[in-house]
């Protein structure tokens, strides 16, 4: 399928060039919510969940924000004012390959909390890239396996132009699915693509290397698994759990430096 650029989410007015303004980048995961904040790097990495009368409660499923008020709530505690954060020039936010509308305003609800003035979104599997370090300048193939969610994206001169995901991940394995079952599941999403126009760029992007991000890239086992099942050299991203927030903060600051450039061509 088709992925059309991430839209701007909310922006509330410019700022003025070479005013210097407080930004954040935020990976709002299923199972970890982490945020990148310019000098001051990683500030919060923390399990996605809040409190909710005495209980415990998971906002973020499967890649989607089911729970606004909980969302808002867990980051308003960690990153709003409470936390001696808040009023945010910038914020850039992450989202899966094939996000739905409905997901885009839910999130959008949570991070009103933050009262930033501009907030973007960026694919999670182009912010891997990004904080991976890859180069952007051939067809890139990005595989990230995170704990309820894995996602395959085609890059295309640095934009996602296809994508596949599957609502499983690192953390079925041993209670629904094993290694071997989600080695197929990926396999199946990469061949899903080779069968669309886009196919040749995904055979010039298997020959280069698929770029294997998420909590799954800590596993030898599913870079073996995968790199056999795709007879293609599987590699996996430095600190692979960060690659998406890192990525994020290099969309921020490059949205900062850049001010007279519309921010949806940056991300």
């Amino acid at each position: 399928m088709t992925i059309p650029r991430p839209p701007l989410l909310r922006k509330r007015g410019a700022w003025a060039a070479g005013r210097r303004t407080t930004g954040i980048a935020i990976d709002l995961g299923s199972a970890r919510t982490r945020a990148w904040i310019p000098d001051r790097g990683l500030v919060f990495d923390v399990p996605t969940t809040t409190l909710s009368g005495g209980e415990v409660c998971h906002p973020v499923r499967r890649g989607t924000v089911v729970d606004p008020d909980a969302a808002a709530s867990m980051l308003d505690h960690r990153l709003g004012r409470p936390a001696g954060f808040g009023r945010y020039s910038i914020a850039v936010v992450t989202i899966p390959v094939l996000c739905t509308d409905h997901h885009r305003s839910t999130a959008l609800t949570a991070l009103k909390v933050l009262d930033a003035r501009t907030v973007l979104t960026i694919h999670s599997v182009k912010a891997a890239a990004l904080g991976a370090g890859a180069g952007l300048d051939q067809p890139l193939l990005v595989v990230d396996v995170g704990a309820h969610l894995t996602e395959v994206g085609l890059l295309v001169d640095g934009g996602v132009t296809h994508g596949r995901r599957i609502e499983a991940g690192t953390s079925d394995l041993g209670a629904t699915t094993t290694v071997a079952e989600l080695v197929q599941s990926i396999v199946a999403m990469v061949t899903g693509l080779l069968r669309l126009d886009c196919g040749g760029q995904v055979v010039d992007a298997l020959e280069r290397g698929p770029l294997l991000t998420g909590g799954g890239a800590l596993r030898p086992e599913i870079t073996y698994r995968l790199a056999k099942r795709l007879v293609a050299p599987v590699r996996p991203a430095a600190a692979p759990q960060f690659a998406a927030v890192r990525g994020a903060g290099l969309a921020l600051v490059a949205a900062g430096h850049h001010p007279s450039v519309p921010l949806e061509g940056l991300l």
